[in-house]
């Protein structure tokens, strides 16, 4: 170790300038070694700090180690390996905690406590000696000044005396304070290298020991444990990276798509439809009602679920039931002048939800799958066969069946006689089963409105009086219906209407129905014109809703054929025989779609019927009357639930499309 420089003590009684000048010199160092040790102790602070922060960082990460379980992860399938590898982690960490705690008690008692005690004892000392120093000083200076002012005059012996006196003590005193203060100099050069080493050599054993019992706790157990624990980070980071690359492939496959796939209804023209749907799920916007005349609408996710529709908003954890999807019906609307907007209503008639597609292809997919669904094909065996073949069957049907053979009987409506006694319909005998072709001409047009364009229609009204589309009179007086015996009112919905050629089975009916259904299905035509359907004991006659205004009538005597569908019971047709002015005779089916089962339009027009028939003969007339219960004004009574089922709550006929 190289000497050190020091302060003579045979020289500081002498005082000499020299004296000073060296003294200064070491001043001056230890003021530097007392701003480097108030550096160098906040700096050890902060490491011992440190580790009492790893000691509380360590005791809470071990608690959060075993708080993963009981986190309960909505998506935790197949985290029991992490939660066992975690507990076992919480232990390794709680064991080096204890050595963590360990460590921060070392470098409090070998790092921090003696660069403290240094600092406090030996740096503190020679500033409270410089102090004492400068005073001792000060005092001599004082007495010196004071004895040099001595008058020469013998008379004062005895105050000389006592200045030289004094002047010794004050020599006496800065002496003994220079020496010790010289002292405590010399002694603080070898001083600061034992308090700048030692620290520093209890934070490094501190540290060895730390590792070293590490060493000694983990390395012979702890080596398997993470070379598992690192084959399964390897393995999982393999099957990220290769889910990642096939992310990214899918990523580019799904950008380099056509740019249609983000414009809604880029296909209006002529868009893929498919028609055998028997699900369906998308976003439909739902119409609320706000007020007596306000509307809002909320864009929602919809689905269907067997024979339900349910709608489920953005964030639900599931969706609810919002219709039952059975035995309803489905028709466009005209709403809000707002594009591909549909309705559907429920079986007995009532008006149900209104929704909106965002594309020709998204309507028209909704109204097919909720129609299939309707009709209950999701009940069957296998309902995608059975989709494709009721819309296969819709394609064969605009070109006539060669034969009907093949049809089962079935009850005809309009060939039932009803026992008055018994209250019951017999059944009569079905005739024999003629050719489509027979029935109805191939080519025939069919007419899918109840309104004809402008000008076939003035061309009817040349005479000055209006005539409605089916070339029949208008509507007859208040008088008319007042004298009429029978008035029953039914909610039905156009579907077309064309020629036959015989009105001898109702066959001839179920061959229109079938073509008629066909044709809307293949050329899309979804619209029908609703209509209140009056079956009276003189005529049938169809009602606008909303003016009240006889969209056309037809006389009960001139329909000759009537029945309701086989399996649709909501679907009835009539034909109409009529003589021609120039003495031809015309004979035309008209389908329509009803609220109510069929088979209780049919009953009406055949009590009607019979009415007619009755009226020739007042006994039979009388007979009729008995039979059957009459209202408070004569009039008979009958289908008394129809006002509830047939939806006449519907107001106003709006055209659908359905």
């Amino acid at each position: 170790m190289p000497a050190v420089d020091k302060l003579l003590l045979e020289e500081a009684l002498q005082d000499s300038p020299q004296t000073r000048s060296l003294l200064s010199v070491f001043e001056e160092d230890a003021g530097t070694l007392t701003e480097y040790t108030n550096q160098l102790l906040q700096a050890m602070q902060r490491v011992y700090g440190a580790q009492n922060e790893m000691c509380l960082a360590t005791q809470q990460l071990s608690k959060q180690l075993l708080a993963y379980e009981k986190q309960h992860f909505a998506l935790g399938k197949g985290d029991e390996e992490v939660i066992s590898t975690l507990h076992y982690f919480s232990k390794v960490v709680d064991e080096l905690n204890i050595l963590h705690s360990e460590l921060a008690k070392q470098l409090a008692d070998t790092m921090v406590l003696p660069i403290i005690q240094f600092r406090e004892k030996d740096l503190t000392e020679v500033s409270t000696l410089k102090d004492l120093f400068g005073l001792a000083s000060n005092e001599h200076d004082v007495s010196m000044a004071k004895y040099s002012r001595l008058p020469k005059r013998k008379e004062n012996e005895k105050l000389k005396a006592e200045v030289a006196k004094e002047v010794a003590n004050a020599r006496r005193k800065q002496h003994l304070s220079s020496l010790q203060y010289y002292c405590a100099l010399n002694a603080l050069q070898y001083r600061k290298r034992v308090a700048m080493m030692e620290p520093m050599l209890g934070y490094t054993r501190g540290q060895i020991n730390f590792f070293k019992k590490g060493a000694e706790m983990f390395s012979k157990r702890m080596d398997s444990f993470l070379s598992s624990v690192s084959d399964m980070v390897q393995s999982i980071q393999g099957e990220l990276d290769a889910e990642a690359e096939k992310m990214r492939v899918s990523q580019q496959d799904l950008i380099a798509l056509n740019e249609s796939v983000y414009t809604p209804d880029s296909d209006v023209t002529s868009p893929a439809i498919n028609r055998n749907l028997i699900q369906k799920a998308g976003y439909l916007n739902l119409r609320n009602k706000t007020g007596l005349v306000t509307t809002t609408w909320e864009r929602l996710y919809f689905f269907t679920q067997g024979g339900n529709l349910m709608c489920q908003p953005r964030g639900a954890v599931a969706g609810g039931l919002i219709q039952d999807l059975d035995n309803c019906s489905v028709m466009a609307v005209d709403c809000e002048d707002r594009r591909y907007c549909f309705q559907i209503t429920t079986p007995t008639g009532k008006a149900g939800i209104t929704l909106q597609a965002e594309s020709k292809k998204e309507y028209e997919e909704w109204i097919c799958a909720i129609n299939n669904i309707s009709r209950q094909i999701y009940l069957t065996d296998n309902p995608e066969a059975a989709a494709i073949k009721l819309n296969q069957t819709a394609l064969q049907a605009v070109t006539p069946i060669t034969s009907l053979g093949k049809k089962h009987e079935v009850h005809h409506p309009s060939q039932t006689i009803k026992n008055m006694e018994n209250d019951k319909i017999i059944p009569s005998e079905s005739g024999d089963i003629q050719d489509s072709t027979q029935l109805i001409a191939p080519g025939t047009p069919i007419q899918f409105d109840i309104v004809l364009p402008a000008m076939e229609f003035l061309d009817q009204n040349r005479g000055g009086r209006r005539a409605n589309p089916f070339g029949e009179s208008e509507d007859s007086s208040k008088d008319e219906e007042e004298d009429s015996l029978l008035q029953q009112m039914f909610v039905v919905r156009f579907l077309g209407s064309m020629a036959v050629q015989s009105d001898g089975t109702c066959e001839v009916i179920y061959e229109a129905m079938r073509q008629v259904l066909a044709a809307r299905a293949i050329h899309n035509i979804f619209r029908m014109t609703e209509s209140h359907l009056m079956v009276t004991s003189k005529n049938l006659r169809l009602i606008d809703p909303q003016t009240q205004v006889t969209r056309t009538s037809f006389e009960l005597t001139t329909v000759t054929q009537f029945a309701a569908h086989q399996e649709n019971r909501r679907l009835i047709g009539f034909v109409v025989h009529l003589t021609e002015t120039l003495g031809e005779e015309s004979m035309s089916a008209y389908v329509f779609e009803s609220n109510t089962e069929g088979e209780k339009i049919c009953y009406a027009i055949s009590l009607g019927k019979e009415i007619i028939e009755a009226q020739k003969d007042p006994e039979a007339l009388a007979q009729l009357m008995k039979s059957v219960p009459l209202t408070n004004d004569g009039k008979f009574m009958l289908l008394n639930d129809l006002s509830e089922e047939d939806g006449t709550v519907h107001e106003g006929g709006e055209e659908s499309e359905a």
